[in-house]
């Protein structure tokens, strides 16, 4: 009698509708489209941009923040200047929120869309103001310790990190955590640049690319809490570009090569890996979400946009295991 426990079968890989990273899971029974299958070997291509809801103001150089599902974005340049626009994103459409106090571009912006923060910025002048959102209106907060423009935030409206930036013509290294009320001084960064991107929270931060004339930065450092250490270096160097995630499961996209850029990385928490293409190159983006779902907002293709594009897992292929008629 045969001892079906120890066959092997070598069956094709499919793309399955609807599976994601991890589901179904080693040993979970997958049914799509008339067919069974085991979850055993997963291969998984790159993640996927897709169409989301035009802002309705488009604009290059804001700050963005919350999730795929509720997203935030306030501040930048558009057609009339420096703006002080606020949208929130439903996970389909954007509606309008809260002026900002005070208009402005290249802020920083953390937190989530019912606890929003955005700090720093130009409005012509160098600015060193920070507001929080309540999901209504912009309120102030305590006032950045180093006035800064092109620098990068993460973290929350209580727990928040803002790093890197120019101030006076000279590329900043600064460091600041914020507790809900003042900011005080972090560990600088190794690499003093501007216009690089910020993901994750103030004890496990997140930074990469940026530009120091006349080369644009690959550089990545994270975060502890305390200090920056090295991190992988972006496969492409750019400014301008946008974050999401966290320090162990961080995304980039977008930003500025001498061209604009579609270009998208994934970070492991060691090295970044090509994600798949943004649909629209552009830099001075702002982003939000997570990893596996990410939101990527406005930005510069040549004039002001307002594409939205929404990041997802892309397919994975799985072992066939049984068709219906064939029976177990």
């Amino acid at each position: 009698m045969t001892n079906y426990k120890n066959v092997k079968y070598n069956f094709p890989a499919v793309t399955l509708s609807g599976a994601t990273e991890g589901s179904p899971a080693e040993g979970d029974i997958w049914y799509d489209s008339g067919k069974f299958y085991l979850g055993t070997s997963q291969t998984f291509t790159p993640g996927v941009w897709s169409s989301g809801g035009n802002l309705g103001t488009a604009r290059y150089a804001l700050a963005g923040a919350g999730t795929q599902s509720a997203g935030l974005c306030a501040g930048g340049s558009d057609a009339g200047g420096y703006s002080n626009v606020t949208e929130e994103y439903d996970g389909t459409s954007w509606s309008s929120g809260g002026n900002l106090a005070t208009a402005r571009r290249e802020l920083a912006g953390a937190g989530t869309q019912a606890a929003g923060l955005c700090a720093g910025g130009t409005d012509g002048s160098v600015s060193n103001v920070t507001e929080e959102y309540d999901g209504t209106s912009w309120s102030s907060g305590g006032n950045l310790g180093t006035a800064r423009e092109s620098l990068a935030g993460a973290g929350t409206q209580s727990a928040g990190l803002c790093f890197g930036g120019i101030t006076g013509g000279s590329y900043s290294n600064v460091t600041e955590e914020y507790d809900g009320t003042s900011w005080s001084a972090g560990g600088n960064l190794a690499t003093a640049r501007n216009y690089l991107a910020g993901a994750g929270t103030q004890s496990a931060g997140l930074c990469m690319g940026g530009w120091v004339a006349p080369s644009y930065q690959n550089v990545t450092e994270e975060y502890d809490g305390t200090s920056w250490s090295g991190g992988g270096n972006l496969a492409t160097a750019r400014s301008s570009l946008a974050g999401a995630g966290t320090q162990s499961a961080g995304l980039c996209m977008g930003g500025e090569t001498g061209s604009v850029s579609n270009v998208t990385e994934e970070y492991d928490g060691s090295a970044w890996s090509s994600g798949g293409n943004l649909g629209t190159a552009r830099s001075y983006v702002a982003g939000a979400g997570t990893q596996t779902a990410g939101l990527c907002m406005g930005g510069w293709t040549g004039s002001y946009s307002s594409v939205t594009e929404e990041y997802n897992p892309g397919p994975g292929s799985y072992d066939e295991l049984f068709t219906p008629s064939q029976g177990l």
